[in-house]
């Protein structure tokens, strides 16, 4: 706790005797010369009158310092150890930041995961498919208080931003014994289709949709999953067998591309270095 030291401290405060007041007239002045003013000036008698107040300056006492030393972790700082352990990919001390009840949202999924065990095979995958050059970049870390941080950060690779890699993440905390673990954590990932205007026109079109047919909106909002439950069952009985096959096509093409455009600039560099060097 913080004591409160009281000083005093002197304010000056400047007082005209009633005698002078008393002693003007109206249109007399009697700063006419400088040789009458100084005669006039020592006439008048000017009071100073002093007032004492009572000044509250807090300062910091020597429990407060025992205090920061024992509350070191907060959300802020785990947070920031927790990408740490993602970039460096040390999945042990991952592990520990992680409460066995851990709910994870992530809008990229169409169910948050669930435990420690699921979200830990899903950092596993991450943390593979990063590679070795591939890093976490945190940009601002806010925090509401102990127990709450928010996150914006971007992925790099060899310290340059990769297209369609900022997100946001919000997570909440919570006490174990002494040290703090994340309890729930919410993901939100840039998405690489930018629909602009678009969305302004659909969401015209859904709100006035509920407006008209309110007993629907009320289902849909309440068990939104249904309907996407509903369009997948759809998709994998009617169009996955037509669409899968080409879209394993068009990313293999496109593999292929760019292994051929690697090999051509390969050899640019080849030969840059060799005639031109």
């Amino acid at each position: 706790m913080a004591s409160t030291v009281i000083f005093s401290c002197q304010i000056p405060q400047q007082t005209i005797c009633s005698k002078i007041a008393s002693s003007i007239k109206p249109g007399y002045m009697p700063f006419k010369r400088s040789s009458q003013k100084n005669t006039k000036i020592q006439q008048y008698q000017i009071g100073f009158r002093r007032q004492t107040r009572r000044c509250k300056f807090p300062v910091p006492s020597a429990s407060d310092s025992e205090d920061i030393t024992l509350n070191q972790l907060s959300a802020a700082s785990l947070i920031k150890q927790f990408f740490a352990c993602i970039n460096e990919k040390k999945l042990k001390e991952l592990d520990e930041y992680i409460s066995d009840d851990c709910c994870f949202e992530d809008c990229s999924f169409v169910s948050p995961l669930q435990g420690k065990k699921e979200i830990m095979h899903f950092y596993q995958l991450l943390t593979t498919g990063m590679g070795h050059n591939v890093k976490f970049n945190i940009e601002h870390v806010c925090e509401d208080d102990e127990f709450t941080a928010g996150v914006n950060w971007h992925m790099e690779w060899k310290t340059r931003q990769i297209p369609f890699t900022r997100g946001c993440s919000f997570y909440e905390c919570s006490q174990e014994g002494d040290r703090l673990v994340i309890k729930k954590a919410r993901v939100v990932v840039e998405s690489p289709i930018k629909p602009g205007g678009m969305v302004l026109v659909l969401l015209k079109n859904v709100t006035g949709m509920f407006d008209d047919f309110p007993k629907f909106a009320d289902w849909f909002l309440k068990s939104p999953h249904v309907i996407v439950q509903f369009f997948m069952k759809i998709y994998s009985r009617l169009y996955a067998p037509i669409i899968n096959p080409l879209l394993s096509g068009y990313i293999r093409i496109w593999n292929f591309v760019a292994r051929l455009f690697a090999l051509a600039l390969n050899i640019l560099l080849h030969i840059h270095k060799k005639y031109f060097q």
